[in-house]
């Protein structure tokens, strides 16, 4: 199971976008112009936009021109486009198919130039050191088991000085039911590869999909100990129920140091 479960994530989340899914549906042109003219917004997490100053000081005059930046498990053409549009410097790299066939086919459409990676974020990242000044990384941390080896990649390929904007999803998520979400039914952490009949019930109630919980240890205490300075954070709801209750997911603004201790 180990072995294979970033190729089954993989294969799910293609089977999703055919079917439809929300983060799968590249932005339409009219989008594309209007980021170019100044209007625009990215999500990190399902609802809230990400405010337009966690990206100083790379922010200039309303564009983000020349500022080479990584779309962290990002393909989809929702995200990229605008940044293109900003005039960024973008790499996507994604582990579905259709996520970035999205990608290439809103840059042809576009006219812009972006390249475009398929990889597995749960190996070293295919990039050299120092190598970007934003990280772009929407909720996507689900999909793996450990992400303290996400962290230290994008500290590593990081300049020095550069941000990393991430959506992370409260692990709360996974104590409920998924059809009553209101019912406790798990205990955490949620870890599929370590209980067959979990395994076996994750595929079946989840679209085909493994998924995992990360702890505020490992998501934030990950950022901090792979040597980030976290300077902000939110949190967001989705429509579902359970977030009628509390909010389910959070986004954090972490830095790399200019220099160290």
């Amino acid at each position: 199971m180990e072995q294979e479960y970033t190729e089954i994530n993989s294969k799910a989340i293609d089977s999703w976008i055919k079917d439809g899914w929300e983060w799968g549906i590249p932005i339409p042109h009219e989008e594309y112009i209007n980021a170019g003219n100044g209007q625009w917004s990215v999500v990190l997490t399902p609802q809230r936009a990400v405010p337009a100053e966690w990206f100083e000081p790379f922010i200039k005059n309303g564009k983000l021109s020349g500022v080479k930046l990584l779309g962290l498990a990002s393909g989809g053409g929702q995200q990229m486009p605008i940044f293109a549009a900003l005039g960024a410097d973008c790499t996507v790299l994604d582990n579905s198919d259709r996520q970035l066939e999205s990608e290439r086919m809103v840059s042809e459409r576009e006219g812009y130039s972006i390249r475009i990676l398929k990889a597995d974020m749960t190996k070293r990242l295919p990039f050299d050191d120092e190598a970007f000044d934003i990280i772009f990384h929407p909720i996507s941390n689900c999909y793996i088991e450990d992400v303290y080896p996400v962290w230290n990649e994008c500290f590593r390929i990081l300049k020095k000085g550069g941000i990393l904007l991430s959506g992370l999803i409260n692990e709360i998520c996974y104590l409920t039911d998924e059809g009553n979400p209101l019912l406790i039914v798990n205990k955490l952490p949620y870890n599929p590869l370590k209980d067959e009949k979990l395994y076996e019930k994750c595929v079946r109630e989840t679209e085909g999909s493994i998924q995992f919980s990360h702890s505020l240890e490992e998501q934030i205490g990950g950022q901090l100990k792979a040597g980030f300075i976290l300077n902000a954070l939110y949190e967001d709801r989705d429509t579902d129920l359970l977030s009628e209750y509390t909010p389910l997911y959070f986004a954090t603004r972490a830095m790399k140091p200019e220099s160290f201790l």
